[in-house]
């Protein structure tokens, strides 16, 4: 537990890059100036897995100090010199919490998110929580990375996450998830201050009329860029008095409700998000691992 506390007790941020990101103990998780070779790291970590007990620290030095990038060529390299892959070496000498959260660390970024994506998808329990990675993966991360995601899911689990929500979440709450995972935000700073009054009046409607799935609502958020729905969000707390989200708290507490809130939340501030779910400290280490997004 002492090793998984100082890997994971921080507050991470979401959109900062992965050099200057922050994990636990260790302070800010910065790439080294000079960083040795994924050779002599793959050396290293071989031999941590060696002797008696694993060398957790030593594996958290190396791993948690390097970016997505070097992290590939890490385990591209050990299997490689070692004829197994370094996920599997994770998996044969750590266990528990540390474990998981170390080997979903070393992931390819858009592989930890479909993984994840795909416990969710086929948990028993699947309420409101189990679907905030598929939220956090649509809403606060790049239109790039969702892509990635998605062909990533593919590869692994041979059909779409699209397919599984369709499959595995019910209306309306499959009508939201699926506009948002099946989404290509424009990703430049454009903003239409006119568009913004109108669909903040639409959006007000859907509200006010609990009608909360409607097509309109889902094209809204789906589909316009971030900075636009931002204004949107701004243009709506003007004109109707109430930040969006409150009012959607106002008209209901089912989960169609939760989602949209959530939705709103990681368009709006998604720094505000994950410090919410931070605020259940080591309850689920992968509240913390799912700041995904530039990891």
């Amino acid at each position: 537990m002492k090793s998984f506390k100082k890997l994971f007790t921080s507050k991470p941020k979401p959109h900062i890059p992965e050099s200057s990101f922050k994990i636990g103990g260790m302070g800010s998780l910065k790439v080294l100036d000079v960083i040795p070779s994924p050779e002599d790291d793959s050396h290293k970590l071989k031999k941590a897995f060696q002797g008696f007990g694993t060398d957790e620290d030593g594996i958290i030095e190396i791993l948690g100090h390097r970016d997505a990038n070097q992290r590939k060529k890490i385990r591209e390299t050990y299997h490689q010199l070692y004829n197994e892959t370094l996920v599997d070496a994770l998996k044969s000498e750590l266990s528990g919490d540390f474990g998981k959260a170390v080997i979903l660390w070393t992931y390819d970024p858009s592989e930890r998110d479909a993984r994840l994506a795909n416990e969710a998808l086929k948990s028993k329990k699947k309420g409101i929580k189990h679907l905030e990675i598929i939220v956090e993966m649509s809403c606060a991360s790049s239109p790039q990375h969702i892509v990635a995601v998605r062909q990533a899911y593919c590869t692994l689990f041979d059909h779409s996450v699209e397919e599984d929500i369709v499959a595995s979440v019910p209306p309306p709450l499959r009508k939201i998830l699926v506009g948002l995972v099946t989404s290509y935000r424009y990703d430049k700073e454009v903003v239409d201050t006119d568009v913004a009054n109108l669909e903040a009046d639409r959006l007000h409607e859907a509200i006010k009329t609990k009608d909360l799935a409607h097509d309109d609502v889902v094209f809204i958020l789906s589909t316009r860029n971030f900075y636009q729905l931002r204004t949107t969000f701004e243009c709506y707390k003007k004109k109707h008095g109430n930040p969006i989200d409150k009012d959607i708290e106002k008209s209901g507490k089912g989960d169609l409700e939760s989602l949209l809130r959530m939705v709103m939340l990681c368009i709006d501030s998604p720094e505000k998000h994950f410090a919410e779910l931070l605020k259940f400290d080591l309850v689920g280490f992968e509240f913390i691992v799912q700041v995904r997004t530039q990891v």
